[in-house]
């Protein structure tokens, strides 16, 4: 990207809250800035509308699931069998309870073992040190209460936003995922701190201003690589269910995560599925161009004045080529969100972008008092 173009874009971002950047309980926030353009159409796709809230079906864990969620190949909870998973409106059993997933043979180093990480160290807020790149980062790390390391969990990655950092991640309980019971008990969750001017953030809980994610060099990937590893090392997990989300910039990070780390890339680990809020994938992305399929949730506010609808929709479109889908518009909301499953993806696979009257937030505004997007992208997640 053109180094002009990307200071207009970072000086778009308008600013920070204490929790989500200028998320207000309406869901309206300002951020980044930036466009990407539309793609073409074609045919095929579910839609669903939501309400209360927010996600048909039940996603869930051991249960299976009803709902619209795309293809997939079921998880399976403690000690109970697979799900499979459908097409169209199939959603796939998933792990969960209090043990975390199933034994795919896809377990880390750190099953069976005590973790070197003291836990004083996590589900506290505090930063872990970590080297990365030749730097001297930090991320957050929090692990179910009921941990047992004889059982592999899922890893979710908490990518913040422009201005943010790892303590706003922790405090948001890493995009409210950690708030779901089922997520809660199944996942370890981290939340890694940006970068400003190629020099690591050191901000408090109110963020710091210019943090984030500008990765043409990869120095944040490697990051990435460092803070999973270390819970490889440290905890048990199911390699095959890393995951990560972000909003905005976290959003472009999640997308150069995916694009740089996908599950069936050459790396020694690779992301299962990611969740994108507003995002734009040339914020983070540099140089990398996707090439492998990865399982793709976005979601966009029609009304976002800082990164337009369209970057969404067009990442969106980027990934469903990549996974076989029948590629069709989304449907555009006009009252309570609405979510379009592409029909045609490769089992395992779906793509879905969730579409809501808004503007530039990880928060999009509630229905029926409740948040409906963490529902949502737990039962995109837990299919696996």
């Amino acid at each position: 990207m053109n180094r002009t173009f990307l200071v207009v874009i970072l000086n778009s971002f308008a600013c920070a809250s204490a929790l989500v950047g200028c998320s207000s309980d309406s869901g309206d926030t300002q951020g980044s800035g930036g466009s990407a353009p539309d793609g073409s159409a074609g045919t095929g796709a579910v839609t669903t509308g939501g309400s209360g809230t927010g996600g048909s079906g039940t996603g869930g864990s051991g249960t299976g699931g009803s709902g619209t969620g795309g293809s997939g190949t079921g998880g399976s909870g403690t000690g109970g069998a697979a799900g499979s998973g459908g097409s169209g409106a199939g959603g796939a059993g998933s792990g969960g309870g209090a043990g975390g997933g199933s034994d795919t043979g896809t377990l880390s180093a750190g099953c069976g073992k005590m973790p070197t990480i003291d836990a004083s160290e996590y589900n506290n807020g505090n930063p872990i040190s970590i080297m990365a790149a030749d730097r001297q980062r930090r991320y957050i790390l929090s692990v179910p209460a009921n941990y047992d390391n004889t059982k592999p969990y899922r890893l979710v990655i908490a990518w913040h936003q422009l201005d943010g950092n790892d303590k706003q991640m922790y405090q948001q309980n890493y995009y409210w995922l950690k708030d779901i019971p089922d997520a809660a008990s199944s996942t370890i969750f981290v939340a890694p701190n940006g970068e400003k001017n190629g020099t690591p953030c050191t901000g408090n809980g109110n963020g710091e201003s210019g943090c984030g994610w500008p990765d043409s060099s990869g120095s944040n990937v490697a990051l990435a690589d460092a803070v999973v590893e270390q819970i490889e090392q440290n905890f048990c997990i199911d390699k095959s269910k890393i995951f990560a989300n972000g909003w905005s910039y976290g959003g472009s990070m999640s997308y150069r995560t995916a694009c740089s780390r996908p599950l069936d890339g050459a790396g020694t680990w690779g992301v299962r599925a990611v969740a994108v809020y507003n995002g734009m994938a040339q914020l983070s992305a540099g140089n990398c161009r996707p090439s492998e399929a990865v399982a793709f949730y976005a979601s966009h506010g029609t009304n976002d004045n800082v990164l337009q609808y369209s970057a969404g929709v067009s990442m969106a479109q980027t990934y469903a080529g990549l996974n076989g889908c029948t590629w069709n518009e989304p449907t555009r909301a006009t009252g309570n969100h609405v979510c379009t499953n592409f029909m045609g993806c490769k089992t395992g696979y779906p793509v879905e972008f969730c579409s809501f009257v808004g503007g530039h937030t990880p928060d999009p505004p509630r229905e029926g008092g409740q948040r409906w997007q963490p529902q949502e992208v737990w039962k995109f997640f837990s299919q696996f």
